[in-house]
């Protein structure tokens, strides 16, 4: 098998279970998989549309600055 076949079976079983990884996960995934926003941008889409159920809860300085009435750090 040639690099291009390993790729593709990787990125198939990403897909598979991207839902049931952690976030940090996810983002260090998807940060490696693109390099400029419009290819970003489309495959956030993709993802989104495809397991609408990744939808993380908001970071907790974005919580905690709802909470307190304030601005995000």
């Amino acid at each position: 098998m040639n690099e291009t076949k390993f790729a593709g079976l990787l990125g198939h079983a990403a897909l598979k279970v991207w839902p049931d990884l952690p976030r940090d996960a996810q983002e260090q995934l998807f940060a490696a998989a693109v390099d400029d926003g419009v290819i970003a941008n489309s495959l956030a889409t993709f993802l989104h549309d495809r397991h609408p159920r990744t939808a993380h809860p908001p970071h907790p300085t974005r919580l905690a600055a709802a909470f307190d009435g304030g601005e995000e750090a």
